[in-house]
């Protein structure tokens, strides 16, 4: 499999991904406990976190400011402001049973861990096994891999948005769904192609 050029990227169809109908923003407690209900029920789910970038030299970031979380049909966006209401969702993030699927997951793990006490547990690095089942050399990021799959280009147009505010902007939900959502269709779609 080849590794796509930035040029190559750019000409490729936009990867629609998740509708906005199935992203699902938790805010309450009993929004929580049913995102947490409906999510025990996958061995799988796609995993993603959201900081608010730093522009300041010296500045530390504060977050996690969101956690994302998809299925194959909803993605749960938590925003950690209202991490209170949601405590339950280290059952999630902490079950052996429950593969994470994701890129960049050490990083997550750490804020996880050093902002919530949350230890991430179960999960799988996507940018090595892209990299493995394709036969390439370099570690592969999300949009990469979608376009080597799929044929598709992820946007990354709204990465550098300020993920601490609330409520966050459909552009922004539509990121932040996406990347956890392509995660678990890269997951399904690398174990497909392997069962052939």
């Amino acid at each position: 499999m080849e590794r796509p050029t930035k040029a190559q990227i750019r000409e490729l169809p936009l990867y629609d991904g998740v509708g906005l109908e199935n992203v699902i923003v938790i805010t309450t407690k009993a929004d929580a406990m049913s995102a947490v209900a409906e999510l025990k029920k996958h061995s799988c789910l796609g995993f993603d976190t959201e900081s608010k970038p730093c522009f300041i030299k010296g500045e530390v970031s504060d977050g996690p400011h969101l956690i994302q979380i998809a299925t194959q049909s909803n993605v749960f966006l938590f925003p950690t402001q209202f991490y209170e209401h949601f405590t339950d969702i280290s059952d999630v993030l902490s079950d052996p049973k429950i593969k994470k699927v994701g890129f960049g997951l050490k990083e997550d793990k750490k804020i996880l861990l050093r902002k919530f006490g949350i230890s991430l547990v179960n999960t799988e690095e996507l940018s090595l096994k892209v990299m493995r089942f394709a036969h390439v050399k370099q570690r592969v990021g999300a949009r990469v891999a979608v376009a080597m799959l799929f044929k598709q280009r992820l946007s990354k147009s709204a990465q550098q948005s300020n993920w601490s505010i609330y409520p966050l902007h459909e552009h922004q939900k539509k990121y932040a769904a996406n990347d956890a959502h392509c995660a678990l269709l890269i997951e399904l779609e690398i174990e497909r192609q392997k069962q052939q």
